[in-house]
């Protein structure tokens, strides 16, 4: 999940370039903004091993969608990390489940040599 925040980063930093061309350019709110937003999700990187980090993870994807009002182009973003997050939330309780329920195939016996 880590990995998943640096390549995020990478993307959102992408923004500025969009952004400075288009829109009246980069102004300090919008580049304050995406900045801000790629050092929360530097900083999120650093704590994936909590229990809070999904539902964090996926609360900065809000913020991102509701930076639509700076640029679109940053309300994309947020939408197509929303769906990953969702994705990784989906099987990581996937997981979870099989895993309670003994079916994962490092919990299976090994096949009786007849």
């Amino acid at each position: 999940m880590a990995g998943t925040l640096i390549l995020e980063v990478i993307v959102v930093l992408l923004a500025l370039p969009v952004v400075s061309y288009s829109h009246g350019g980069l102004t300090w709110v919008s580049g304050g903004f995406i900045l801000g937003v790629t050092g929360i999700l530097i900083l999120l990187a650093g704590v994936q091993g909590r229990p809070w980090a999904l539902k964090a993870n996926l609360a900065v994807q809000v913020i991102l969608i509701a930076g639509v009002v700076i640029h679109p182009a940053i309300c994309f973003i947020g939408v197509v990390f929303a769906a990953v997050w969702l994705l990784i939330a989906y099987l990581r309780a996937e997981v979870k489940r099989r895993q309670d329920r003994g079916l994962l195939p490092g919990q299976q016996a090994p096949p009786a040599d007849g």
